[in-house]
C-alpha cells in the first residue's frame, strides 16, 4: 500500500486538499469493487490538529501531525492563498520534513500555487516547475533558480511533480493515478470526475498582462510604447532610439524587468490582441492577423500556436460564442 500525505498548510485552498483526497479514495473504492486490493493509505497531515482554510471560512482537521510520520511515499502540497511571503513563513515548518522525506525516497507533488512552498525547499532548483500563469511573474522573482514552465499543466522530474493553475491540479492527480494504479483506473477516474484526461497545456487559458511590477522607468515606457503601437512594425533599434538607451543595454534591462525579450514581448502583445478579436468578433483569421500587425500567415500561425498551444482557427472555434452558436 502506498502512503499518501496530503499537507494541510495554513492559507490552503480547500478544494486542493479535498480534491486529491476524493480521487485517491475513489480509486480504492473502485479497486475493491473489481476484486483488487485498495492501493492508497491517504492521510491529511498538519503542523497542528486543526488548520483554517479559505481565509478562515473552514477548519480542516488533520488525521495525523507532521512529526508523527516517519515514512511516506507521496507528499501532496495543495494550492496556497494570500500574501505569499507571509504564507510561506507560516508554513516554514513543513520544509525540513518535505526535504527529509524526499531524501528518504518519497515523491513530492505541488498543486497550482503550492509550487511556492515546493520551491522554498530548494528541491526544484535547476529543475522544471509549473504553477498558475497568474503567479508566474512573482514566482520568477522569488525563485530565479527554478525553471518555470508557464505552458505546462504537468511536470515530472526526478520524483517531483507540479501542476498548472486552478483545477488543472486534477490532471496531475490523474497522471499520478495512472502511474501507480494503471491507465484503466485513471480512465475510470477521468470519467467519474469528468476531467479532460489528455489536457497537458494551460497556454490557451493564460492572459498576458505584461510584467510591470519593477522599478525600471525606461522599460515601463518601452512596454507602454509597444502596447500602444503594436500594430506597427517596432524594432529594438527604434525603441533604443526613442529611449536614448544603447540597444544591448535595452535588451538586457528589458529581459531582467519583464522576463521576456523585446521581440517576445511584442509577439505576446500582438497575440493577446488577436485572442480578444478571435473571441469576440466575426472577423476571419486573416483579418485578425492584419489588424494586429502581421502580414505573413505562416509566421502568425507559428507564433500564435507557440504562445497559446492552439492554432488561431482552433482558438476561434473554441472561444468565440457567436461561432459556436452558428
Amino acid at each position: 500500500m502506498k502512503h499518501i500525505s496530503i499537507l494541510v498548510p495554513k492559507s490552503a485552498i480547500l478544494g486542493s486538499i479535498e480534491g486529491p483526497r476524493q480521487v485517491f479514495t475513489e480509486v480504492n473504492k473502485f479497486l475493491l469493487s473489481i476484486g483488487r486490493p485498495a492501493l492508497f493509505d491517504v492521510q491529511l497531515v498538519g503542523l497542528q490538529g486543526t488548520m483554517p482554510a479559505a481565509g478562515g471560512k473552514y477548519d480542516v482537521y488533520a488525521d495525523v501531525l507532521l512529526n508523527d510520520i516517519t515514512k511516506t511515499d507521496l507528499i501532496i502540497i495543495p494550492a496556497l492563498d494570500g500574501d505569499m511571503i507571509k504564507t510561506l513563513d507560516d508554513n516554514a515548518g513543513f520544509i525540513p520534513w518535505i526535504k527529509k522525506q524526499y531524501e528518504n525516497g518519497a515523491e513530492v507533488a505541488s498543486l497550482c500555487i503550492g509550487a511556492f512552498l515546493l520551491a522554498s525547499t530548494g528541491l526544484v532548483n535547476g529543475k522544471s516547475c509549473a504553477t498558475h500563469w497568474l503567479a508566474a511573474n512573482d514566482f520568477r522573482k522569488m525563485f530565479p533558480d527554478v525553471n518555470l514552465v508557464e505552458d505546462k499543466i504537468i511536470t515530472d522530474e526526478n520524483g517531483i511533480y507540479s501542476s498548472g493553475g486552478a483545477f488543472s491540479y486534477l490532471n496531475l492527480i490523474l497522471y499520478l493515478v495512472e502511474k501507480y494504479a494503471g491507465r484503466d483506473v485513471a480512465l475510470f477516474c477521468s470519467k467519474a470526475f469528468q476531467i479532460d484526461y489528455e489536457r497537458r497545456s494551460q497556454s490557451h487559458f493564460a492572459i498576458f498582462r505584461g510584467q510591470k511590477d519593477h522599478e525600471d522607468t525606461a522599460i515601463k515606457q518601452a512596454q507602454q510604447y509597444i502596447e500602444v503601437n503594436f500594430r506597427d512594425k517596432i524594432t529594438v533599434d527604434e525603441l533604443a532610439s526613442i529611449l536614448t538607451i544603447g540597444r544591448r543595454n535595452l535588451e538586457r534591462r528589458f529581459k531582467k524587468a519583464t522576463s521576456n525579450t523585446v521581440i517576445e514581448y511584442i509577439q505576446r502583445v500582438k497575440v493577446e490582441a488577436a485572442k480578444m478579436s478571435l473571441e469576440s468578433s466575426l472577423e476571419n483569421v486573416n483579418e485578425v492577423m492584419y489588424n494586429v500587425g502581421y502580414t505573413d500567415p505562416k509566421a502568425f500561425r507559428i507564433t500564435f500556436k507557440k504562445i497559446t498551444g492552439l492554432s488561431p482557427l482552433q482558438y476561434r472555434n473554441k472561444y468565440n460564442r457567436q461561432i459556436q452558436a452558428a
